[in-house]
């Protein structure tokens, strides 16, 4: 049974945008997180996982994120991660606002669908790799558990403290590294 590393996009593999709405439209904003290429690089190479990117994109496709803005960003990061051998099998994107409620958006799981119930898959010795407290709600919804990437920049104390608690024995490594977050699943 393969193990899936679910990996989310902004704050996890790139920094989130500093902006107020916190939306990576500009290529002056992107910045890839600090050695995320070399360690998730190894993971790729050395250990046995196949990787998926599942990301919230709140109103792609509207005057707050345009699709030929976000697709030109999205694609060049996708790309960098190729040109370093580190493909993602498969890349799920919600575009709707956490106020819709749908089944798709993270915590929700009706993304990866075609993960649940599937003998192929190993859920229970998976990975959701995040910075949001949703991307844990996420792995706890899918069975799986949670890398923290707490580089508490974007979230509120008060909503760390009273949300980790809840979460934590979901939660296997709270980490800001990812030469840490490689370290732990080789070992």
């Amino acid at each position: 049974m393969k193990k899936i590393l679910f990996i989310d996009r902004d704050g996890t593999i790139v920094k989130e945008a500093k902006t107020p709405d916190y939306v990576l439209d500009t290529f002056e904003e992107l910045e890839f997180y600090p050695e995320v290429f070399r360690y998730l690089g190894k993971i790729v190479r050395k250990l046995d996982f196949e990787i998926v990117m599942v990301t919230n994109q709140d109103g792609l496709g509207t005057k707050v994120l345009p699709e030929i803005t976000f697709w030109n960003i999205h694609n060049k990061i996708l790309k960098a991660f190729e040109n370093e051998g580190i493909v993602f099998s498969k890349v799920f994107i919600d575009a709707s606002f956490p106020a819709d409620k749908k089944p798709t958006r993270k915590p929700g799981i009706g993304m990866v669908t075609e993960y649940i119930d599937n003998p192929n898959y190993d859920l229970k010795n998976s990975f959701m790799i995040g910075d949001r407290l949703t991307d844990m709600e996420f792995a706890k919804n899918l069975g799986a558990k949670g890398i923290f990437i707490n580089n508490n920049e974007v979230l509120g104390a008060t909503e760390i403290h009273s949300k980790v608690e809840d979460l934590q024995k979901h939660i296997a490594l709270r980490t800001s590294s990812w030469k840490e977050i490689y370290e732990f699943l080789k070992n």
